[in-house]
């Protein structure tokens, strides 16, 4: 069972947050404890500075990207390519942090505080990677948080070809594995690569309504520990 930290000196809801504006606050820190409270209310951290560096932002975008259950679509050479992986959790979470953190990857954010940051909550069981593995050598993967039904995926990457989307798939198998309507993958922010895997976006009244019936989940038993 993932330990408890404690409570945050902060306080980060969306009581002042406007309808269409992404970015929500500045400032905090990254423990724990403050970390968990966001994603809760429905927030989450990223540097506005450059390549994400300091300040902190915390953001909630409206409209959220979101895969919800029933909805993936796995292509035909998206499955034949599913068949090469073998899928493996949390068995190299810092390197498959390190692989979303690098610096030849467009648009890179992650710095070495956002690591240690999620690699806290990975040791206290909060945190954790789906991997997709080939011949012995992790191939890509993504990392994220596992809150009760909710999983807020962080970041992906692949250094083999289909192997980020082979991983989002094995993860939406694990997390809708009961079938229960109210689970959720949250993927911050539609895009073109996400949108042909199933992911589509809501607006953030209604990803409020649906992160608040999936806190009170169980966790999937893959990210038990």
């Amino acid at each position: 069972m993932a330990i408890e930290p404690p409570p945050s000196r902060w306080q980060l809801d969306l009581d002042q947050a406007a309808p269409q504006d992404d970015l929500v606050g500045i400032g905090a820190d990254l423990e724990p404890g403050t970390l968990l409270m966001a994603y809760r209310a429905g927030l989450f951290p990223m540097g506005l500075g450059d390549n994400g560096t300091s300040p902190t932002g915390w953001w909630s975008p409206d409209p959220r990207g979101v895969l919800l259950p029933g909805n993936v679509r796995i292509s035909r050479s998206l499955r034949k390519s599913l068949r090469a992986f073998e899928i493996r959790v949390d068995t190299a979470f810092s390197e498959v942090m390190a692989g979303c953190a690098e610096p030849s990857r467009q648009g890179s954010w992650i710095t070495p505080a956002i690591r240690d940051a999620y690699q806290a909550l990975f040791e206290l069981g909060w945190a954790h990677s789906v991997e997709a593995w080939r011949g012995g050598e992790l191939a890509g993967g993504l990392y994220g948080l596992a809150l009760g039904g909710m999983f807020a995926g962080e970041s992906m990457f692949h250094r083999v070809t289909d192997a980020s989307k082979c991983a989002l798939v094995a993860l939406a198998r694990l997390v809708f594995e009961d079938e229960d309507p109210d689970r959720l993958i949250d993927v911050q922010w539609l895009t073109p690569h996400l949108a042909s895997l199933g992911v589509t976006q809501i607006a953030r009244d209604d990803y409020l309504v649906r992160l608040r019936g999936s806190l009170p989940l169980p966790v999937p038993p893959a990210f038990e520990r």
